[in-house]
């Protein structure tokens, strides 16, 4: 592939065999999540058969927000600040440092385009050279301005006449083809979540699209295998990734997510954001039940120094705040799956996730929006995760750990190998740049 397009290191594909220590970050609109993790591997078992190791938590750090909008980085030293504490904290947690983190992205406006290429084969047989030939060919139509590549997953070969192949190396023929699902975000987005991750003085050892992680932490086998869309309902993005035959073949964004509800609050009850929050987390609902227009909340009043000054307002109007905005959302999910021709792939089933699926009634009503049955995603399969990240909103960050088992499927270029210390990485380099920038 182009140079240009190695802007984002991509993650080298972690040993079955071998047990390792990773830590990643998920820099969101609304929250900033680290995690520290010991996968070990697995010796089987008929849950979750494509994960090669068990993963137990270490330690775990977030922190609201800051300096990032719509998963966009907007402040840098806002941002840079926020993700120090969060560090600190997994890191306290886990009585461990951090040098390196794998970072999650869900800005950049993601898209993913299939390519496919084809070449005739030098022998009969089909060889781990003639492999990586077509992916490279594949690769090279990738190339666009501004953007850089994220992932580049083969999604199928076909040796002459003969397709859906999975593995073709071995087989005899004249030709081989690929078809690739590459997912790329705009170029300038991805390197800001970089900077201000190393300006924290940290590496980044891979940059994952959310969509991606998110569905690799909550979708089950048999929903990879027949075919499911994972919607992860963000702060401020709304995530989409198609998964059939157990690859991922189709990624998308939208820019609007839970935190564009809280303002609607902020906005509709004139109360200050962190309140909205509150009630939307307390309260939030997308149906009306019997007693909401009798039921009332307080909520503290705009500009008035003295808390004891409240408003009171019945769920119901709570209600007629949240669900136009929820619906958009939804509607805008159907509208792109549609648009992208893989709705008919997803099959009949969603998997939604994301801090905003926690609102209440909205697996019914994404089931009636988007005319398919739908469940609430939570992280499989991880151990030792507390209680507050046991939920939907912690889904990209686990899906993080879950990442380095599965990146051997990806093609990429290798990158230089670096001594540690070298460069960028390393603890000496890091105190460097700190004594630099400190004094």
């Amino acid at each position: 592939m182009n140079a240009r397009l190695d802007l984002t290191p991509r993650l080298r594909p972690l040993s079955p065999r071998r047990s390792a220590i990773l830590s990643v970050l998920d820099v969101g609109t609304n929250k900033i999540a680290c995690l520290i993790a010991k996968l070990k591997p697995r010796t089987g078992g008929e849950a979750l058969k494509r994960r090669t190791h068990s993963i137990e938590i270490l330690g775990v750090g977030h922190i609201r927000s800051r300096g990032v909008k719509c998963g966009t980085v907007v402040d840098l030293a806002a941002a840079e600040d926020a993700i120090r504490h969060a560090i600190d904290a997994a890191e306290r947690s886990a009585r461990l440092q951090v040098e390196q983190v794998i970072v999650s992205l869900t800005a950049g406006r993601l898209n993913s385009e299939a390519y496919r290429a084809g070449i005739d084969l030098k022998r009969p047989a089909v060889s781990d050279t003639d492999v990586e030939r077509v992916l490279s060919a594949a690769g090279t139509y990738a190339v666009q301005g501004g953007r850089t590549v994220l992932h580049a997953l083969p999604t199928g070969f076909s040796v002459d006449d003969n397709t859906g192949i999975k593995d073709p190396r071995g087989m005899l023929g004249r030709r081989l083809g690929v078809d690739l699902n590459v997912i790329t975000a705009d170029m300038a987005g991805a390197r800001n979540l970089m900077l201000a991750v190393e300006r924290s003085h940290l590496d980044v050892a891979g940059v994952v699209a959310a969509p991606y992680a998110s569905a690799l932490a909550t979708l089950t086998d048999d929903e990879a295998e027949i075919g499911v869309a994972c919607i992860d309902m963000g702060g401020g993005t709304t995530t989409i990734s198609v998964v059939s035959d157990g690859q991922i073949v189709h990624a998308d964004a939208v820019a609007i997510g839970g935190h564009h509800v809280t303002m609607d609050l902020a906005r509709g009850l004139s109360c200050r954001i962190g309140d909205a929050e509150r009630l939307k987390t307390l309260f939030g609902s997308v149906v009306a039940a019997g007693a909401d227009d009798h039921d009332s909340v307080t909520v503290p009043v705009l500009g008035e120094d003295d808390r004891t000054h409240r408003n009171s307002v019945t769920k119901a109007q709570l209600v007629r705040i949240v669900r136009p905005r929820v619906d958009e959302i939804l509607e805008l999910v159907r509208d792109r799956l549609i648009h992208s021709g893989f709705a008919g792939i997803a099959g009949g089933r969603i998997v939604l996730t994301g801090g905003a699926a926690q609102l209440t009634g909205i697996a019914d009503l994404a089931s009636r929006v988007l005319g398919r049955q739908v469940r609430i995603g939570r992280p499989l399969g991880i151990s030792g995760l507390p209680e507050a990240a046991k939920g939907p909103s912690f889904a990209a960050a686990c899906g993080l750990l879950i990442y380095p088992q599965v990146a051997a499927r990806e093609h990429f270029e290798p990158r230089p190998h670096l001594r540690r210390g070298q460069a960028s990485g390393g603890y000496i380099a890091r105190v460097g740049r700190w004594l630099k920038e400190s004094f």
